[in-house]
């Protein structure tokens, strides 16, 4: 039986553990290995709340600037009991709870410098936990985005780490885009300050654009056995260099996946989706679970700010249960750059979207929270336009109605490592319209499967989103055979994790 460690800041395997789609990989992942009969771990920070239903298992010490951290590990009951997959959480109090999902901090003068804190701590601790057997004797660590990399850092330079090298170590990019910048030096928040045992490689480990700073993706990428993309498009994508906003690849660390993929350690596997034991709400229930999801959020301290926001949606909504709408266009995710530059560069396209739904009594429904910017933008839209519904929370419930019940799933991505949503939203038969990037490429098929715009330049890609836009209204209108042939590829298309982890035995942990 083969012994693998998982390590990421998220894990959807165990509740309120969440914020994007490496939770959803972090929950699948294991799953499927424990299918191959193999024994998985998997651990995370407790962000000071995790812990506290959880079994005590040990005190791991560790130097951190120059003294002793005391700090916890804990075992952790998950959603759902799956064989040889044990959960845990590493508790200690400067490990926080930040403001996104409470789990990242949002530090806008400093991009970086709590969750850095916390992250050093949480893989020191890992770290301390390994080289003590807390997990038995490893075949293969798995790690996720800079959260977890600087595990490498002591592999490679910490003298009291040197056992992490007897074993395989892969690194997974979710998002190259955040890359966990911090000082060398000169700084609470910086490598030399909690590790000055170690003496630092400048060269190996800084960041091209910022010399006098460590780049934590960078290190991922450097250093493991194998580096993951999750599709083999956003593969290619990460080997040029960005051109924003017409294209969006390695982000300045080009020339590192560059050598990684010479070196024959760079792989391109696509994410799965889970097509079992999948919950299932009711269909026809979208306006009430929108409603019930409202209320709810109206009783919150943290929503007070957007109540009014909130009773606004709710009577609009209230008219859509009397006056169904007849065509329901959606987007679920986090209010972002990456997910929603075209509109928030181009309002006026978003705004002809509406208009042009208009003509077939149809509504665009988002959800999601995000960036305040972005935020502001779609509540002052939902305030203009009847027919556009912006729920600005969160809600399972509600995200699957409207997986279920739209007929047309938007994600104009500006980039696109994987995407899950495209996938969700094609379990149930809906096609998606999307930018032809990443790992939509490799999901969706232009008149096969759903719909896909591009463009060599910014306005030419606005321009072939809104064209595409009136395609699909006058097929779904006027060529209702083919509308259906498209919705049935859709629903057909399987994307498993069964297949995915098999590719990544044999290509990334080199396991039979």
């Amino acid at each position: 039986m083969n012994n693998f460690l998982f390590v990421a800041a998220e894990n959807d395997a165990i509740a309120d553990c969440k914020a994007g789609g490496m939770g959803d990989v972090v929950r699948d992942v294991p799953r499927q290995i424990s299918e191959h009969g193999d024994k998985v771990h998997v651990i995370v920070p407790s962000y000071s709340r995790l812990h506290r239903d959880g079994i005590f298992k040990t005190t791991l010490n560790v130097e951190l600037r120059g003294m002793v951290y005391s700090a916890e590990l804990y075992e952790v009951k998950p959603k759902k009991e799956f064989p040889n997959i044990v959960h845990y959480v590493i508790h200690h109090p400067e490990i926080e709870a930040g403001d996104i999902a409470h789990i990242y901090h949002n530090d806008p003068e400093e991009p970086f410098y709590t969750d850095a804190i916390k992250y050093f701590i949480f893989c020191a601790v890992v770290a301390e936990a390994v080289k003590k057997g807390a997990f038995g004797r490893l075949d293969v660590v798995h790690l996720h985005d800079w959260h977890s990399s600087l595990l490498l850092f002591l592999r490679e330079y910490h003298k009291d780490y040197k056992v992490l090298k007897e074993i395989r170590f892969v690194y997974s990019i979710h998002n190259l885009a955040i890359q966990g910048i911090r000082p060398f030096g000169n700084n609470y928040s910086s490598v030399e300050n909690w590790f000055p045992q170690v003496e630092i490689d400048y060269k190996n480990l800084m960041d091209y654009r910022y010399q006098d700073c460590i780049n934590l993706m960078a290190v991922g990428i450097r250093f493991a056995d194998a580096v993951h993309t999750v599709s083999p498009s956003y593969k290619e994508d990460v080997m040029k260099p960005s051109s924003p906003p017409e294209f969006i690849g390695g982000e300045g660390l080009e020339m590192d996946l560059q050598k990684a993929n010479a070196e024959g350690r760079l792989i391109g596997i696509l994410n799965g989706c889970n097509y079992k034991n999948i919950n299932q709400e009711e269909k026809g229930f979208i306006y009430r679970n929108t409603v019930k999801a409202l209320f709810k959020w109206l009783q919150e301290e943290s929503k007070k700010y957007k109540a009014d926001f909130l009773a606004h949606t709710g009577e609009k909504i209230m008219d859509f249960v009397d006056n169904r709408p007849e065509f329901i266009v959606s987007s679920v995710a986090r209010l972002t750059e990456q997910k929603f530059y075209f509109f928030m560069r181009s309002p006026e396209a978003f705004v002809e979207i509406l208009k042009k739904l208009e003509s077939v009594n149809g509504i665009f429904m988002l959800l999601g929270t995000g960036a305040p910017e972005y935020e502001e933008l779609f509540r002052k839209l939902s305030y203009e336009h009847k027919n556009f519904v912006f729920t600005n929370g969160q809600s399972e419930k509600l995200i699957d109605s409207i997986y279920l019940e739209s007929n047309l799933y938007f994600m104009p991505s500006l980039f696109e490592p994987c995407g899950i949503s495209q996938m969700l939203s094609m379990r149930n038969g809906n096609p998606c319209l999307v930018h032809h990037t990443g790992g939509l490429k490799d999901t969706v098929s232009d008149m096969k499967t759903g719909f896909s715009f591009d463009g060599n330049t910014y306005e030419e890609k606005i321009k072939n989103m809104l064209k595409a836009f009136d395609d699909i209204l006058e097929l779904y209108q006027n060529d209702k055979a083919t509308w259906k042939k498209i919705q049935a590829s859709a629903k057909r298309m399987r994307f498993t994790w069964k297949k995915s982890v098999d590719a990544y035995y044999k290509q990334l942990y080199l396991l039979n």
